[in-house]
């Protein structure tokens, strides 16, 4: 039925900010009881659509029913006569009966913006803004939240259940923030926005290499802080470099029947390069301002080496001392093990294998994988040790089937050379 396909894709598009939208309107206190409302609302629509067919605005159903609701239960609940009210209006029952939403793309806009940057006041710690952040805008759950941390996701729930309660306690009313709350709090809204393009770029989904609908929200939050005088700052265009480096790789990183092909095997006519001119437009603009290189502006220069085919004279000298600088700065294993990667290339697989002991990751399956690629050829055992020990610790399918891919042509190579 046609209610089946159209309304998944508006939970993914439109419940994180009709939720946005409600507590812009009511404040933070109203947040549990806006995500039960909006929740309600696609029940509704699961159930009412169903017998009469889908209406002919869909999204603006979805806010409509849950603007009622959300009226319903504040002439219910003393939120509305004690403190929504008095805020709003000194006529309650006025309010409640001219009261309507603003569906416009730009007020929608505002509020997802509004309430990226509430999230992410001090009252909580920064661990608990970013999980709120990805929970309430970008419709993560815990387990996807606890994929990007690679973390537990019991750790990850505790974290958002006591992150909500400090919010709603605080009972802040979501507004476009001031300039000093701007300078705090960039950081961690690109720290989120950035979570958000990686979960969908490098996707644990069983059914999808990259999740393309993240990416794009990721891209389109960048772009409208790009759009304000306040936000259009040196990291967010690096941010936002960055995004389109990747993002222009999208076709490529997948074949015809959906499996994940890698950097390496990748079919380079099939890479965006209008994508790839806007992002060395971007990181022009990130690096002509006068700011020094951040986190971002050193993954953009990664990235953008990696524009580059593989014959192009220093490109792997270049993406190394990046990331030279990238650890210095800001180490993460992840970037680590890309480091010893182009190492590799620079100073041959071994001096890789000797930098490779400096890294505990031993649990996560491309810690493996890189000690496959490095070790092939120079110990095809221990290769293949590595790869199967990689298809284990995988979570992710494709991700198996690519490491199962390898395993399979470093047997036949080894089988092949047997006298």
């Amino acid at each position: 039925m046609e209610h089946q396909k159209v309304l998944p894709h508006l939970f993914r598009t439109e419940y994180r900010k009709m939720i946005a939208v409600l507590v812009r309107l009511f404040g933070t206190e109203f947040l549990a009881v806006a995500e039960d409302i909006v929740s309600d609302s696609f029940l509704a629509a699961t159930e009412l659509w169903g017998l009469k067919g889908l209406p002919e605005n869909p999204a603006g159903w979805l806010y409509v029913t849950a603007k009622n609701k959300a009226l319903d239960h504040l002439r219910r609940n003393k939120i509305f006569s004690d403190k929504v009210a008095p805020r709003l209006t000194s006529n309650a029952t006025a309010f409640a009966d001219t009261f309507d939403f603003d569906l416009s793309d730009n007020y929608v806009k505002d509020s997802q913006l509004a309430m990226l940057f509430t999230v992410c006041d001090p009252v909580n710690k920064p661990a608990g803004q970013i999980a709120l952040a990805l929970n309430l805008l970008c419709g993560f759950g815990a387990s996807e939240i606890a994929a990007a941390f690679l973390t537990d996701r019991e750790v990850i729930y505790k974290r958002l259940q006591r992150a909500k309660k400090l919010l709603q306690d605080k009972a802040l009313a979501v507004r476009q923030p001031s300039k000093k709350e701007i300078r705090e709090r960039l950081p961690q809204v690109l720290l989120i926005i950035y979570l958000l393009f990686n979960e969908g770029y490098y996707s644990e989904s069983p059914d999808k290499v990259i999740r393309e609908e993240l990416c794009q929200e990721a891209m389109r939050l960048g772009i409208l802080l790009t759009e304000s005088p306040l936000t259009a700052l040196p990291s967010t265009y690096a941010l936002l470099a960055l995004m389109c480096f990747h993002g222009s790789r999208f076709d490529a990183r997948q074949d015809n029947n959906g499996a994940q092909v890698l950097y390496q095997d990748q079919n380079r006519d099939r890479w965006d390069h209008a994508l790839i001119n806007k992002g060395r437009y971007y990181l022009q603009k990130a690096t002509t301002r006068g700011a020094g290189a951040g986190r971002f502006h050193l993954e953009a220069g990664i990235a953008f080496w990696h524009s580059f085919p593989e014959e192009q004279p220093e490109k792997w000298e270049q993406i190394l001392k990046l990331y030279d600088l990238l650890l210095e700065q800001h180490y993460t294993p992840m970037a680590a093990l890309n480091r010893i990667y182009a190492l590799s290339k620079v100073a041959g697989k071994q001096k890789a294998l000797l930098a490779m002991e400096e890294i505990h990751l031993s649990r996560h399956y491309l810690y493996h994988s890189l000690l496959a690629e490095l070790y092939t050829d120079l110990d095809n055992q221990k290769a293949a040790l590595h790869l199967k020990r990689a298809v284990e610790l995988s979570t992710s399918p494709a991700g198996r089937r690519i490491l199962d891919g390898k395993l399979r042509v470093l047997t036949n190579r080894a089988s092949l050379r047997k006298p």
